[in-house]
């Protein structure tokens, strides 16, 4: 019990016991006081049992020491209200009667803790009423741990529950577990054969691996070799890394031709088996796609080598504008020289100005090539070599609407000029009969920057949207179209951290914005 108290007051050293004197003797009160000021308790003393009850209420005593003879209520019947009011609290009696009626009376109603005759002696008391706070510091422990044991077994009641549900749960997963397998297998739209290396047989395999044989997934036969079954060969497909995969004991690639098509078969071993999971991808679009992309690569070629004529122009450009304005710095020019003079001047100029843009445009693209750039000085780049093109259609109108002042976007230059020029390739040739308008535009929204193209053309359908930017999609009839264009565009918007936004109705043209992320640096300035 001395351990528990000590405890206690280890939890909070500034706590003191609370002991409520009853007697309607003021002596006794002192003496008691007095005897039990060497314990260091809080004491607070009643005359009579009603003050004794109006303290109980304000003090919340953890000891009670009450006369057994007290004028009205009784030290019984006061102790009695005192266990009602504070159950916890320790109740001693106070008494001088020998009358073994009144004791047990005191005992059966109130539960007193202990007896204090009347003479007492000091030793005694002390030691009492020390007793009788180990008494209430154990039963308020007893009572928390009480408390602690019935939350421990509802938790441990709720634990058992959760545990019994787990593994009823577990029970069905694993009941379940070869059927989800199977269904996950056949779902896969990756063509997958589980094989035994030995002599090639299917062991198992899923219902894309059926569609690239033409057969239905029950007519799979057991034991029968891939190539048989997916080829019709009685030999082993060339190219075949099944063999390789399970001599490394790691996975492998190799091509199989078959057919007209080309499938990239990938081997994975299991770990001390001689079976492997093979898959099967067909890349004969994506072969046929790269090839396109050559051409493209072609095109680039031919884009650079004119960046070089451009750059030779470029020379004499200079001369000529050096000279013009030499000669109109001549005295006794007529009027009509420095008109013409003039004339010269700004012709050189506007050519000058269009081989920079031809040079930006052809340079080859380079990661260490980026830096930070103004989209309206690269767009209005782009519509510099556009307008020549529309010299051929006057009935094609291009509105420029640059926004001067926008925060600098990080990137290169030329590729974006590339997207614009595409975007405006795409809105000329949606012009009806050759007629109608293209807006060109940039600004920002937000923390990004954007150009936008908008036609008065004839739209896209929706069913059309959804593919617009797959590589060789193209709405175009065949020989005036590749459908890389948008493709290519949307992968250059992607490596520099942008997005693309599509506006269109059919019959009233459509819209295309480039949005570009302003670097963090940059959208921190007003």
């Amino acid at each position: 019990m001395g351990t528990l108290v000590a405890q206690a007051q280890a939890q909070d050293p500034v706590a003191r016991g609370r002991l409520l004197l009853v007697d309607d003797e003021e002596n006794i009160l002192k003496s008691i006081r007095r005897v039990l000021r060497r314990g260091e308790w809080d004491i607070e003393t009643a005359t009579d049992a009603e003050a004794g009850l109006r303290t109980l209420e304000r003090f919340h005593p953890e000891v009670v020491i009450s006369d057994f003879r007290m004028p009205g209520m009784n030290g019984v019947e006061f102790l009695t209200q005192v266990k009602q009011q504070e159950p916890r609290a320790q109740r001693i009696m106070l008494t001088g009667q020998a009358d073994q009626q009144a004791i047990e009376e005191a005992i059966n109603r109130s539960e007193i803790f202990r007896f204090i005759s009347k003479p007492w002696n000091d030793s005694h008391l002390v030691l009492t009423v020390k007793s009788a706070f180990e008494q209430h510091a154990l039963q308020t422990e007893n009572d928390r741990l009480y408390r602690v044991t019935q939350e421990q077994n509802a938790e441990l009641k709720r634990l058992n529950a959760d545990l019994e549900e787990r593994v009823a749960v577990r029970t069905r997963l694993l009941s379940a577990a070869k059927r989800e397998w199977e269904l996950s297998f056949d779902c896969m739209e990756t063509p997958l054969a589980v094989v035994r290396a030995r002599d090639f047989a299917v062991r198992r395999a899923n219902v894309a691996y059926a569609q690239v044989a033409r057969r239905s997934i029950e007519e799979v036969p057991s034991d029968v070799p891939c190539h048989q079954y997916l080829f019709g060969r009685d030999t082993p497909c060339a190219g075949c890394p099944l063999p390789s995969a399970m001599e490394s004991g790691k996975g492998a690639r190799g091509e199989v031709r078959e057919g007209g098509r080309s499938y990239v078969v990938a081997a994975y071993p299991f770990a001390g088996d001689d079976r492997a999971v093979c898959t099967y991808r067909d890349v004969t679009e994506e072969q046929a796609m790269t090839r396109r992309l050559i051409e493209t690569e072609k095109m680039a070629a031919v884009g650079q080598l004119a960046g070089g004529v451009a750059h030779e122009i470029n020379n004499p450009l200079g001369g000529i504008l050096a000279f013009a304005q030499l000669m109109s710095r001549d005295a006794g020019r007529s009027g009509s020289d420095l008109e013409s003079l003039k004339l010269i001047e700004e012709s050189a100029l506007r050519c000058k100005r269009i081989v920079e843009s031809l040079l930006k445009f052809s340079r080859h693209s380079r990661v260490e090539d980026r830096r930070l750039f103004d989209v309206s000085k690269c767009v209005e780049d782009a519509a510099v070599l556009f307008r020549a093109q529309l010299k051929s259609m006057p009935r094609v109108e291009l509105k420029l609407g640059l926004k001067d002042g926008l925060p600098k976007v990080y990137g290169d230059a030329g590729q974006l000029a590339q997207v614009v020029l595409n975007l405006l390739q795409n809105g000329l040739y949606a012009l009806p009969e050759g007629t109608g308008r293209l807006s060109l535009e940039t600004g920002r929204e937000g923390d990004r920057c954007f150009f936008a193209v908008t036609d008065t053309g004839t739209g896209i359908e929706e069913r059309h949207l959804p593919r617009i930017f797959e590589p060789s999609f193209t709405t175009k009839p065949p020989g005036e179209g590749t459908g890389l264009g948008l493709s290519i565009a949307y992968r250059i918007v992607q490596d520099h951290g942008g997005t693309f936004q599509v506006d269109t109705h059919v019959g009233d043209g459509s819209r295309f914005t480039v949005f570009l992320p302003i670097p963090l640096q940059l959208e921190r300035l007003p």
